[in-house]
C-alpha cells in the first residue's frame, strides 16, 4: 500500500495532528502512521536512536508455538564443539574393515559475556533453535548494516525469522518511549480521568495489584515495572490490540524493555538492554540476536473495564499520567482502527479467513494446543467451559468494555466487551460455569464469581480461580502466529 504524505505515526503519536479515519485505505494509514516522538519529548534515550528503512517483505512465515510458562525455558545460540573423527574398526578376521559413524558433539550451552558478567542459555535452547536458524539473504545485508552503523550491537547472524518480514514501523528504536519509572495513583484519584468503561490491564503479584490503562499504554507499548517485587514488563501492541505480560528476570539477569521501532506481522518488535536481543511481543520469543529461540515466561493478567477492575480490587492502585512525557492521554491516536477492512497495517502474510481479521478473541495456549474464542460467539453464550491442553479452562465474557482504537476519545468510544480466562480445577473438583445474576455460577456448588475469578458468595466464598495466561488480540495477529488454532466461533 502507497503511504500517503503526512499520515505518519510520528504525527499521529506526537499529539500535533489528529485525522479523522473512516474505513478503507484512510482507515489503515491513520490507524497506524510511522514514527513518535520528538527528542525533546523523550527523557534521556538509553540507545542511540535510528529509523531503519523498510525492507521488502516475504511472504509472513509463522513462527513455532511456544512452550507454556511451566514449561522448561530454552536457551541462546552458541558454536558447537567439532565432531570428533571418525575412529576406525579393527577388522575382523574373515570380515572387510568397517568404519564407525561418527559420534555427535553433545551441544554446549552458550553464555552472551556482558559488561558485568554473563548470561547462559541453556544447551536445549541452542539445539532446539539451531535447525530453525535464518541466514541473511543478499536482499537483506544492506539493512543489517544500516541498523548496524545506526548503533544496534544486535547479533544479527542468529535469526529464527526471515529478516523480510521484519518492517519498519516509521518510529527509532524507543522513539515510542516505554515507561521505565511508572507512578501509581489511587482509584480515587485516577476517577477524575479514567472513566469505568475503559479497558486496563490488571496484573497481582504476591498480593499487589495494579491497573494499566490502555490510554496510557497506548502512547508507550511497555512499562517497565516492578509488582510485589516481581520485576515484569507490561505490554500492549495497539495494531494487534494485544495486552501481554511477561518476567523481566530473564535467565538470572533482569531486563529493561523497549520498543524497536520495528514490526513483525504488525505486531510490536521489543527489544532489551542487555544483549539487545529483538523479542516478538505477542509471543515472547526472541527472534533476532543472542538470545534468539528464548522465550521470555508469559504472566496470567486480565483485561476488563476501569469499573470492574475498581469493584474487584477496591484498594489497588492504578498507572498515573506523571509519565514524564507529554501526551494526550485518553485520546486514540488511531481512531478508527477497529474498522479498518482487508489487509491490516504493514501485515503481509495471508490473512486466516474463518473470521474477519479485525474481530478480537480470547486466544489462549497451553500444552502446545492453541485456542481462540470469538468474541461474537463469547456475546451470545456469556460463559465458555472448555479444555486446552489438557487443562480444563473458563471464558467469562464482559459486554461493556470499550474499544481503545474506536473513538478518538477513549471515553466516547463504542463497547467491544472483553474476556479474561482462568482454570476451573477447584480444590479436586472441576467446576461447570454459567452466567449468573451480578456475575457467574459455577453448577456444581451455586457459588457466585466475579469476572475476576473470586468466588463472592455461596459455599466458595473467598476462593480463586487458578490463572491462565491468555489475551484479547485482533484476530488476524493471533492466526498469523498459531495458525493451527482451533477457533471456537458458535
Amino acid at each position: 500500500m502507497r503511504r500517503m504524505p503526512g499520515l505518519t505515526r510520528r504525527r499521529l503519536l506526537s499529539g500535533a495532528t489528529t485525522i479523522a479515519l473512516g474505513a478503507g485505505v484512510s482507515t489503515l494509514l491513520a490507524a497506524c502512521g510511522e514514527s513518535a516522538t520528538t527528542a525533546e519529548d523523550s527523557p534521556t534515550p538509553s540507545a542511540s536512536p535510528v529509523a531503519p528503512a523498510p525492507t521488502t517483505a516475504a511472504p509472513a512465515t509463522p513462527a513455532p508455538t511456544p512452550p507454556t510458562a511451566a514449561a522448561t525455558a530454552p536457551a541462546l545460540t552458541a558454536s558447537t564443539p567439532d565432531t570428533p573423527a571418525p575412529t576406525a574398526q579393527a577388522p575382523a578376521a574373515t570380515a572387510a574393515p568397517t568404519t564407525a559413524a561418527p559420534t555427535p558433539a553433545p551441544i554446549q550451552a552458550a553464555d552472551v559475556v556482558l559488561a558485568d558478567g554473563a548470561i547462559t542459555l541453556p544447551a536445549s535452547v541452542v539445539a532446539r533453535r539451531e535447525p530453525r536458524l535464518i541466514a541473511p539473504e543478499p536482499r537483506d545485508l544492506g539493512q543489517i548494516e544500516s541498523w548496524r552503523r545506526g548503533g544496534w550491537k544486535t547479533n544479527f547472524d542468529l535469526a529464527v525469522v526471515s529478516y523480510g518480514d521484519i518492517l519498519s514501523g516509521g518510529v527509532p528504536r524507543d522513539g515510542i518511549p516505554p515507561i521505565d519509572a511508572p507512578t501509581f495513583v489511587a482509584a480515587t484519584e485516577a476517577d477524575a480521568w479514567l472513566d469505568d468503561r475503559e479497558p486496563v490491564v490488571v496484573f497481582s503479584a504476591n498480593g499487589d495489584t495494579r491497573a494499566y490503562p490502555l490510554q496510557i499504554l497506548t502512547w508507550h507499548e511497555i512499562v517497565n515495572d516492578v509488582v510485589g517485587g516481581r520485576p515484569v514488563a507490561v505490554t500492549f501492541c495497539p495494531l494487534c490490540n494485544s495486552a501481554l505480560v511477561f518476567d523481566r528476570d530473564v535467565l538470572g539477569a533482569t531486563m529493561r524493555f523497549g520498543v524497536s521501532g520495528n514490526l513483525r506481522n504488525s505486531d510490536l518488535i521489543m527489544w532489551d538492554d542487555l544483549t539487545e536481543t529483538w523479542w516478538q511481543q505477542l509471543t515472547g520469543e526472541a527472534i533476532v540476536g543472542d538470545l534468539a529461540g528464548y522465550f521470555l515466561d508469559p504472566l496470567a493478567a486480565q483485561l476488563i473495564g476501569y469499573g470492574e477492575f475498581k469493584a474487584s480490587f477496591p484498594n489497588a492502585v492504578v498507572l498515573g499520567r506523571d509519565t514524564g512525557f507529554g501526551r494526550d492521554y485518553g485520546r486514540n491516536p488511531y481512531p478508527g482502527y477497529d474498522a479498518a477492512s482487508g489487509s491490516p497495517f504493514l501485515f503481509r502474510g495471508p490473512l486466516d479467513d474463518r473470521l474477519r481479521s479485525g474481530e478480537r478473541v480470547v486466544a489462549i495456549e497451553i500444552g502446545g494446543e492453541a485456542a481462540a474464542y470469538a468474541f461474537t460467539h463469547l456475546q451470545s453464550v456469556g460463559v465458555v467451559n472448555d479444555v486446552v491442553g489438557s487443562v480444563p479452562v473458563v471464558v467469562f465474557w464482559s459486554p461493556d468494555t470499550a474499544s481503545a482504537l474506536d473513538a478518538r476519545s477513549i471515553a466516547d468510544a463504542k463497547a467491544v466487551g472483553s474476556g479474561v480466562a482462568f482454570g476451573r480445577e477447584v480444590a479436586g473438583r472441576t467446576l461447570t460455569f454459567e452466567p449468573g445474576d451480578g456475575g457467574f455460577t459455577d453448577r456444581e456448588t451455586a457459588s457466585t464469581w466475579s469476572i475476576a475469578g473470586e468466588a463472592v458468595a455461596g459455599p466458595m466464598e473467598g476462593i480463586q480461580l487458578p490463572p491462565v495466561v491468555h489475551a484479547n488480540h485482533f484476530w488476524f495477529a493471533w492466526a498469523a502466529f498459531y495458525p493451527e488454532t482451533r477457533l471456537v466461533k458458535e
